[in-house]
């Protein structure tokens, strides 16, 4: 089996081709990218197609960069990002023209060309672009549910299909100021005072599915839902306010939409400090095994010392040490993505093993292709003279901490020991044999494990019984970090 490449480790890809739905949704994407474009050349002309283009290209060059900013800490896949941007300027475009216009025309003979007009635009079009739009996230929900890791990669895929949608429709508005005479209006409005209209829209959207894809439970088709709706009124808030109210109305609506990109703001600042935390939480786990030091959680755990790294990493050994650099880091940051996915019950124990053998062989291929480069490099910044996991991965990893198991309690009280290993995942349970370590006599076990040995003893008159210490855990476990509510004795993953 060929070896994976990093950018396939990262994508969550059990090989370095790219997954047939994908090349089929960008297929799909691209023919009705081009029925859409046949259809301006037909009712517009090239040339006014080519300066409507022109006009439009800007402003979507520019805002597809800020997602990409965004989306800087853990990035999407590519083909992923390329395959949103070009469902919106594709599927969803040639779907909203043709659903748009049938149900305009429907409505004509019941309610006058007017009516039927800013019916289709204040009802019939937030619901039909926000359903195609949504489309795609739900088919990411459904088929590549684990790379939506938070709210951030919800808001970064809806604002790519809605960059798409917006600059292909803006072309259209642009080719009919030409016309009409209002080409500097369309262009102030959709370009320069609401380029982030589509984007919002979807975002709420994108934030119910992220919603579903990191929770379990029945809560999640309601966020699905919830998000749905939420961003077909906001653009009905938009198309109607306008339509109904006209420059009052775009005043109203510019606030509110103002007011819900500000919170998308708060939602990104804060997500991108819980991928922060999962690092300091999860990653010092690791630490008995020799896959980091503490150094190295803390120098993983902190944006400007992640940059230092890669500095360091390009003045040792150029491009090849920082992109090697840059690699640990991310496949790091999964690492604790992963641990999150387990905690939430997100994903089998299979896929956590075989992702997280996969994360493991990226962090020991960048750590050679560094070392390749640069074999005998000073000691980096943030190690302060101590050992770093960078510098030596030991060949095999001991005391591993392992996917979070959800207990079942049995109705008819508890298992024996053979009942519940056969009900285990077969790679656990080899993971077990391989890792458990040989029987203690009865006398070395804990005082809570030794079979009882005559009628329980009582504590003397007026002394209350003794508690094991805060924090006690057996011995020869790791430290486990702390969970939401506080310490968890033992941690969530016994030792492998």
């Amino acid at each position: 089996m060929p070896v994976l490449k990093p950018q396939s480790v990262l994508d969550g890809h059990s090989s370095n081709r790219t997954p047939v739905p994908l090349i089929v949704g960008l297929v799909v994407s691209g023919v009705c990218l081009l029925l859409a474009v046949a259809f301006y050349l037909l009712t517009g002309g090239p040339v006014n197609v080519g300066v409507g283009t022109l006009l439009a290209l800007p402003t979507a060059i520019v805002l597809v960069g800020l997602i990409l900013l965004v989306d800087r800490l853990e990035p999407e896949p590519r083909v992923n990002l390329v395959l949103s941007f070009g469902w919106g300027a594709g599927v969803a475009i040639i779907g909203a023209l043709i659903v748009n216009s049938v149900t305009g025309a429907l409505l004509v003979p019941s309610v006058g060309q007017v009516a039927a007009d800013g019916i289709t635009a204040s009802v019939v079009a937030p619901v039909v672009e926000e359903s195609f739009k949504g489309s795609l996230l739900l088919y990411l929900l459904l088929v590549r549910r684990h790379e939506i890791d938070g709210p951030t990669d919800g808001i970064v895929y809806a604002s790519m299909c809605g960059l798409g949608f917006a600059m292909v429709e803006n072309v259209l508005y642009y080719m009919r100021g030409i016309d009409d005479g209002s080409l500097a209006f369309m262009v102030l409005l959709r370009g320069v005072i609401s380029p982030l209209g589509h984007p919002l829209y979807t975002s709420i959207i994108g934030l119910g599915v992220a919603y579903a894809a990191t929770h379990s439970g029945p809560g999640r088709v309601f966020a699905v839902i919830g998000g749905w709706i939420g961003g077909i009124l906001l653009h009905a808030l938009w198309n109607g306010s306008l339509t109904l109210l006209g420059f009052p109305g775009m005043v109203i609506a510019y606030l509110v939409e103002l007011l819900v990109l500000i919170v998308l703001v708060v939602v990104l600042i804060k997500d991108r400090r819980r991928l922060v935390r999962l690092i300091g939480r999860y990653l010092p786990a690791y630490i008995p095994s020799g896959l980091v030091q503490p150094n190295d959680v803390q120098m993983l755990g902190n944006m400007s010392g992640r940059r230092q790294a890669r500095h360091w990493a390009r003045a040792q050994a150029g491009n090849t040490g920082s992109r090697a650099m840059g690699d640990y880091q991310l496949a790091a940051t999964e690492l604790a993505l992963l641990h999150a996915h387990a905690e939430k019950g997100t994903i089998a124990p299979h896929q956590f093993f075989a992702r997280r053998e996969a994360i493991l062989a990226l962090m020991r291929m960048a750590r050679d292709a560094f070392f390749r480069r640069m074999p005998q490099p000073p000691p980096p910044p943030w190690a302060h003279e101590q050992p770093s996991g960078f510098f030596k991965i030991p060949a095999e990893l001991k005391e591993m901490p392992t996917h979070k198991l959800r207990a079942q309690i049995s109705p008819v009280g508890p298992r024996p020991p053979q009942a519940r290993s056969a009900q285990r995942p077969p790679q656990e349970r080899a993971t077990q044999r391989l890792t458990q370590q040989p029987p203690q006599p009865p006398a070395a076990m804990p005082p809570r494990q030794q079979p009882p040995a005559g009628p329980p003893q009582q504590p003397p008159a007026g002394q209350p019984p003794q508690q094991p210490p805060l924090g006690h855990r057996p011995p020869g476990r790791p430290p486990q970090p702390p969970g939401p509510q506080g310490p968890r004795p033992g941690g969530p993953w016994p030792p492998r």
